[in-house]
């Protein structure tokens, strides 16, 4: 297994910031990487969903662990292997929330990942945790 993670601080509270992470079938409209998706039932572990990220092959992921408004884990088949996410929100003081996204690839495509998709997604990760604190902060302010 290789894994590594990315955190950083957004303004917001993590109802608003939950609210908008787990509205899978809208990340489209805020996440820049996200070109379509889907969830097939309740933002619950055990549900199913389908994801299409901008220059990647789309598939299906399944919901593997929900702690409301703290945490949640997916995981996606990939060759030979699985690719396992899990975010984390913490509230750390009234307007701020620490985000944490860790990858985890499973299999013997951990090496390849590393070498070809890991650089991109580390230096992405800033940009969709931006979009976050975008899109929570105008449905919080469209939503007051």
């Amino acid at each position: 297994m290789y894994a590594f993670e990315e955190t950083g601080v957004i303004e917001g509270t993590v109802e608003q910031v939950w609210a908008v992470a787990t509205d899978v079938a809208r990340w489209s409209e805020w996440d820049p990487h996200e070109e379509a998706s889907r969830l097939d039932g309740e933002f619950v572990a055990g549900t199913t969903g389908w994801v299409k990220p901008k220059g990647a092959p789309a598939g299906p992921f399944t919901i593997t662990a929900v702690r409301p408004e703290e945490s949640w884990s997916s995981q996606a088949a990939i060759p030979f292997g699985r690719l396992v996410g899990t975010r984390r929100y913490e509230q750390i003081d009234a307007n701020h929330v620490r985000l944490v996204e860790r990858v985890e690839v499973h299999g013997p495509f951990a090496p390849l990942f590393r070498l070809i998709w890991e650089k991109g997604m580390r230096r992405d990760m800033p940009l969709t945790f931006a979009a976050l604190e975008r899109e929570a902060c105008n449905r919080f302010a469209q939503h007051g």
